[in-house]
């Protein structure tokens, strides 16, 4: 899923593709829990760190409007979520609603339970790894969330490549 990601933002950004992100990381069995970050240049992978990944404690979302943010590739400019992060007053983390519709957080997927199913939004800023597996196997289904529909919803679950879905 990473590597499909890898090569759709190449194809977008840089006219190619075809790459194995296989060739460029190494990982370890030593590393769960360890964020990969590359970053893309002109031929394909300019620089690759590892760090290891700290799990945010999220108990209160802010509900955020943004009509114009677009992030349908992962990039290192994140000033669209530095700016809206500093409307969260005391919550935790933001809820970014766009066009009346559920969106993402500022660093996770999100997904809803109606009581039967879990339900993501059709339309996220960043269509997460995660998100696409979780889609493939079932787990979730896709809908449009208007915000106004968000108190008939149970649960809310966030989640990421390094956050597994149910945490």
């Amino acid at each position: 899923y990473h590597n499909r990601r890898f090569n759709r933002t190449l194809i977008h950004c840089m006219g190619f593709g075809g790459m194995n992100l296989g060739h460029f990381l190494r990982l370890t069995p030593d590393m769960n829990g360890v964020k990969a970050r590359l970053v893309y240049g002109e031929d394909g992978v300019e620089d690759i760190s590892y760090e290891p990944y700290t799990l945010r404690s999220v108990k209160s979302l802010k509900l955020v409007t943004d009509d114009s943010i677009c992030y349908d590739y992962k990039s290192t400019d994140r000033s669209a979520f530095d700016r809206l992060m500093a409307e969260r007053g005391d919550c935790d983390d933001i809820l970014i609603v766009k066009n009346g519709l559920v969106t993402d957080t500022s660093f996770t997927n999100v997904a809803f339970y109606d009581g039967n199913r879990w339900l993501t939004p059709a339309s996220p800023l960043l269509c997460g790894t995660r998100r696409a597996f979780l889609l493939d196997k079932g787990t979730i289904k896709e809908t449009d969330i208007p915000v106004s529909e968000i108190k008939c919803f149970r649960r809310i679950c966030l989640f990421n490549a390094m956050i597994d879905f149910g945490i």
